[in-house]
């Protein structure tokens, strides 16, 4: 059975369509699509933001850590809450928890997500929750 579109599922938007640059990707999900698939359609809509967020921002990424047997999220959804020198931390949407991301593990760049299409992206399942072996 598909998804309902996010209109049908809150019966109103809850950004202008004109601003929210992720809201054609939540409306064309069927239900039966890849989390890395989805991924690509999100990273395609944004624009990507360099390699350093700023605290109290939102940004996804594509994350390979090199810490063998972890669970992780290899397409998160953070917001950033602290910067340091060797990565960040942030709550990670996905997990509904703080977990921290260092630099060499992030492949590519990170991609600013703006506040008013957090509640688009959580209605996206792009994350992608691996074990690392």
């Amino acid at each position: 059975m598909p998804r309902k579109t996010l209109k049908e599922r809150q019966g109103a938007n809850p950004t202008d369509d004109n601003e929210n640059r992720v809201r054609s990707v939540v409306d064309s999900i069927d239900g039966t699509e890849d989390p890395d698939d989805l991924m690509l359609r999100v990273l395609d809509a944004l624009k990507e933001s360099g390699k350093v967020p700023i605290e109290g921002k939102y940004y996804t990424f594509v994350y390979n850590p090199k810490t063998p047997n972890i669970r992780y999220d290899q397409n998160p959804l953070v917001a950033v809450t602290k910067v340091f020198n060797w990565g960040f931390k942030g709550l990670n949407f996905h997990w509904g928890e703080v977990h921290q991301y260092t630099w060499d593990e992030i492949a590519g760049g990170i991609y600013e997500v703006y506040a008013d299409e957090i509640a688009d992206l959580r209605e996206i399942p792009f994350g992608n929750i691996r074990l690392n072996n």
